[in-house]
């Protein structure tokens, strides 16, 4: 398995390790629960960096980007980032990633770990612009501190004001007394915080200098399993579970990120036209189960006729709720909020009602 910076520190730390996306990772410390509700009410410390990062540069990497992304490019301005997509010949979605404009004529994305080779061979597959391309995934870190206090921790080690990075913004700074690091507030936990990227070398200096300043505030290292209870709680869609290549972004509530202007001749761009002329058949919806069970991914969801009307893709018991909740494909007809389903959980049927995410207010 591969290794991350931080790989032999986890295991020192008593971290349950297992194997995600080809890297040896933790996946949890103390226990999911008590790690959720440290970086609620805290802050806690995501190694992150089995994320694919890849550069696209020179004078034709914009329009590049405008025809392999979903979103519209254009908008960006130099210290901001996008969340898009790479969407197939047939509207399914290939990986969900977030862009930044990291200087004139310079893009970052970052990409899901376990899509990395997928999305580098799809980024290449598509270079007739003549973009220059570099997979950096190899060569950078990536540290996500989150929660309430994260702020407070973090400022102890930059002159920056960091309270001034608006959601999706970043900025390159001197952090811990190390030089150009990315600070970027793009948190995927719904409880505020920054994701720090840099050179590997550089990790476990970067990593004793936060848990120094953090340790006032209960700061604990964090593993996967949290990370997806956070992202769940909030709604937030997960590649291999509410994302895949056969499902479209307007099937999943990605419209927003799915722009039809003149400038944007993406591929897949006239399956989605399409599909949105005729209405989508089916729908991502959150739902909270109103008896205790917890749904999981394949469970299928039903009316009250007991027709199955779609699949589970997320399902957890919500560490702050106190619940079952979940998020699923349902069909059109059924997909109106308020509308009681019910899981089926093999031969027992738990009643359940689509909500609005997020599910953590």
């Amino acid at each position: 398995m591969k290794q991350t910076p931080f790989t032999e520190l986890h295991i020192s730390l008593g971290a349950k390790m297992h194997e995600f996306a080809g890297y040896n990772m933790p996946i949890e410390y103390t226990g999911i629960i008590d790690e959720h509700q440290t970086v609620v009410n805290n802050v806690g410390v995501f190694d992150v960096s089995h994320m694919g990062e890849f550069w696209v540069k020179g004078p034709k990497a914009l329009n590049y980007l405008q025809k392999i992304t979903s979103n519209d490019v254009t908008k960006l301005q130099i210290g901001k980032a996008q969340y898009t997509c790479f969407v197939n010949e047939n509207g399914g979605i290939v990986d969900d990633f977030i862009l930044y404009f990291y200087e004139s004529e310079k893009y970052l994305m970052v990409v899901n770990a376990a899509n990395i080779d997928k999305d580098w061979e799809w980024c290449q597959k598509w270079n007739s612009e003549g973009a220059i391309l570099e997979n950096a995934s190899g060569n950078m870190a990536q540290l996500a501190v989150q929660g309430p206090k994260a702020l407070e921790t973090l400022q102890k080690l930059t002159k920056i004001d960091i309270s001034t990075i608006p959601s999706y913004e970043f900025v390159t700074t001197q952090f811990a007394d190390v030089e150009n690091v990315i600070v970027s507030n793009t948190g995927y936990t719904g409880a505020g915080g920054f994701e720090l990227y840099f050179y590997p070398k550089e990790g476990l200096k970067i990593w004793d200098a936060i848990f120094e300043a953090g340790e006032e505030f209960g700061i604990k290292p964090i593993g996967l399993g949290a990370r997806d209870t956070l992202r769940l709680e909030m709604g937030y869609c997960l590649y291999g579970h509410e994302l895949d290549d056969v499902t479209t972004p307007l099937e999943s509530g990605l419209g927003w990120i799915t722009k039809f202007a003149d400038n944007k001749p993406f591929i897949g761009r006239e399956k989605l036209e399409k599909l949105k002329s005729e209405g989508v058949s089916k729908k991502l919806c959150c739902f909270e189960l109103k008896d205790r069970g917890i749904p999981r991914q394949g469970y299928e969801i039903v009316n009250r006729n007991d027709e199955v009307i779609g699949n589970v893709t997320s399902g957890t018991m919500s560490p702050v709720l106190k619940k079952g909740i979940g998020m699923g494909y349902v069909k059109i007809d059924h997909a109106k909020l308020g509308s009681e389903i019910a899981i089926k959980v093999r031969s027992k049927l738990l009643k359940a009602e689509i909500v609005k995410a997020p599910f953590r207010k």
